[in-house]
C-alpha cells in the first residue's frame, strides 16, 4: 500500500532546475534594458532562441517566454507606472521629407544646366552638379528611414561601400558609352555632357535614381512602420515572418514601380532612351543594400555592390586586356554578350544577380523580428 504523500514526490519541481532562471541569468543585461517584452523577444531571437527553442522552457513561443522574462526583472514603481508605448513608429518628420527630395531637385538642376550650356562650360556644370547631387544624397541618407541607426561603420566597410556605390552610380551615367568606345577601338575623347557626343552619357537614368531617393525614404518608412505594428500584434515567431514577408516584398515592389514611372518621365522629357533594365537593376540593388544597413545588417551589401562592381570593371577591362598581343580571347566574353543583348547587359546583369542575391538575403533577415527591434530613442 502506497504512502498517501507518494503522489506529491513524483510532481515535477522548478526550484535549482529552473530553466527561465538560467535563461534570465544569461541574459540579464538584454531583459534588464527592455522597456518592452517585444524587446526581449526580438533580442532572444538575435541569440537564435525560436519557438522551438521556447518549448524547452515550457513556453508556446518567444514571445510568451519574453513575457516571462520581462515580469522577472525587478522594476522600480516608477517604472512600472511609466508603461512606455511598445515599439513607437518614427514619425514624418519635415527635414527628412525634403532632404529626400533634395538629390532630386539638385539632379534636375544639373541636368538642365548640362543641356542648356556649350563648349568648355559644360563639363564645369556637370562637374559642380555631380558634387552637389552627391553631396545631398549622404546628406539624405543620414537622417529618415533611410538613416543607419547603427552610427559610424568601421573605416574600411565605409570606404568599400561607398566607392562600390559611387561606381555604380557612375557606371550607369558613363558606362555604357566607355564599353561601347572600347569595344571600337576607343576611347578616343573624353565625354563631354551630350547625349550625341563622343562618349554619350545616359542622362535620363541618372536623373531618375536621383528623384528615386523620395520614394527609396518613404518604401523604408512603409516598411519599418508595418514591421512594427505586425510585431505587436504577432503571438510567434513564424507569425511575424508570414505578416512581415508580403510588407517587404510589397514596399519593394512600390518602388520599382515609382522608379518604373519616373524612368518613363525622364526618358519622355530629356529625349533619351530610359535605359529600363540598367536602372531598375542598379536602383533594387541600392534600395536593398540600404534597407539592410538600416537593420542592422552590413555584410552583406558590402559584398554584393563590390562584386557587382568588380564585375562591371572586368567587363570593361578584359577588352583592353584583349588588345595585347596572343590575348584576343579574353575580349571574347565580352563581346559576346554585347553582340547578342548589347551594351546595357553587363549593368543588368551585373546588378540583376546582385539584388536578385540580396532579395533573397532580405527575406531571410529583415523578416525577423530582431531586424526591427528599437536601437534608440524615435524620430
Amino acid at each position: 500500500m502506497s504512502a498517501p504523500g507518494a503522489s506529491v514526490r513524483t510532481a515535477p519541481r522548478r526550484g535549482a532546475a529552473d530553466p527561465v532562471k538560467a535563461l534570465l541569468h544569461r541574459h540579464r543585461e538584454l531583459c534588464e534594458r527592455a522597456v518592452d517584452p517585444l524587446e526581449i523577444a526580438a533580442g532572444l531571437e538575435a541569440h537564435g532562441i525560436t519557438d522551438r527553442t521556447a518549448a524547452r522552457f515550457r513556453h508556446r513561443d518567444v514571445f510568451s517566454l519574453a513575457e516571462e522574462l520581462y515580469a522577472r526583472v525587478p522594476r522600480s514603481s516608477g517604472d512600472a507606472c511609466s508603461a512606455p508605448d511598445p515599439l513607437p513608429v518614427p514619425r514624418i518628420r519635415a527635414d527628412w521629407v525634403l532632404l529626400s527630395l533634395l538629390p532630386g531637385a539638385l539632379g534636375a538642376a544639373t541636368a538642365a544646366g548640362v543641356r542648356l550650356s556649350h563648349g568648355q562650360l559644360r563639363p564645369l556644370v556637370a562637374l559642380a552638379g555631380l558634387l552637389a547631387v552627391a553631396f545631398a544624397t549622404r546628406t539624405a541618407l543620414r537622417r529618415g528611414p533611410l538613416a543607419d541607426p547603427t552610427g559610424t561603420p568601421a573605416w574600411r566597410t565605409a570606404c568599400g561601400t561607398r566607392a562600390w556605390t559611387l561606381w555604380l552610380l557612375g557606371y550607369a551615367v558613363f558606362g555604357d558609352g566607355l564599353l561601347d568606345a572600347v569595344l571600337t577601338g576607343g576611347p578616343d575623347a573624353l565625354p563631354t555632357g551630350a547625349p550625341d557626343g563622343p562618349w554619350p552619357t545616359a542622362t535620363a537614368p541618372a536623373l531618375a535614381l536621383t528623384l528615386a531617393c523620395a520614394p527609396a525614404a518613404w518604401c523604408a518608412r512603409l516598411l519599418s512602420a508595418g514591421a512594427r505594428r505586425r510585431l505587436v500584434g504577432s503571438r510567434g515567431l513564424e507569425d511575424f515572418k508570414a505578416a512581415a514577408k508580403p510588407l517587404l516584398f510589397g514596399a519593394f515592389a512600390l518602388f520599382l514601380g515609382a522608379l518604373t514611372a519616373l524612368l518613363l518621365l525622364c526618358g519622355t522629357l530629356l529625349h533619351e532612351p530610359a535605359a529600363y533594365a540598367q536602372a531598375l537593376t542598379l536602383g533594387a540593388l541600392l534600395l536593398l543594400a540600404r534597407l539592410l544597413v538600416v537593420h542592422h545588417h552590413r555584410r552583406a551589401p558590402a559584398l554584393t555592390l563590390g562584386a557587382a562592381a568588380a564585375t562591371e570593371v572586368a567587363a570593361n577591362a578584359l577588352p583592353l586586356a584583349g588588345r595585347l598581343p596572343g590575348c584576343a580571347l579574353l575580349a571574347t566574353p565580352v563581346r559576346t554578350l554585347v553582340n547578342t543583348w548589347g551594351v546595357a547587359a553587363v549593368p543588368a546583369l551585373a546588378c540583376g544577380v546582385a539584388a536578385l542575391a540580396l532579395l533573397l538575403h532580405a527575406g531571410r533577415t529583415l523578416t525577423q523580428a530582431s531586424a526591427h527591434a528599437p536601437t534608440g530613442a524615435p524620430e
